[in-house]
């Protein structure tokens, strides 16, 4: 079997960062986009809102996952970090 995979991306241009499983980035993806609709939260809040979300259904690491395809959003500018402090993350 030929999962797809993709290479995500980092913020920071001179990173880069994993390539994850084409379903479980999906996966994560819109549980964070969903996550993050209607409120900021911050990091701790939007890892722990994630992990309740998927813990029962994902294979695999949801805040690993989370932070991997969480720092793939904000470098394609889907999502942003506040500047306040603490930072929060809303959608673009």
């Amino acid at each position: 079997m030929n999962n797809s995979i993709i290479q995500t991306l980092h913020p920071n241009p001179e990173k880069s960062n994993k390539k994850i499983d084409v379903v479980k980035y999906e996966t994560i993806k819109n549980a964070l986009l969903e996550i993050i609709a209607d409120k900021e939260y911050t990091h701790t809040e939007l890892m722990e809102t994630l992990y309740q979300k998927l813990k029962d259904n994902f294979e695999g690491g949801v805040h690993w996952y989370g932070e991997t395809v969480k720092l793939d959003l904000e470098a394609r500018k889907l999502i942003v970090r506040t500047d306040g402090k603490p930072e929060r993350y809303r959608l673009v």
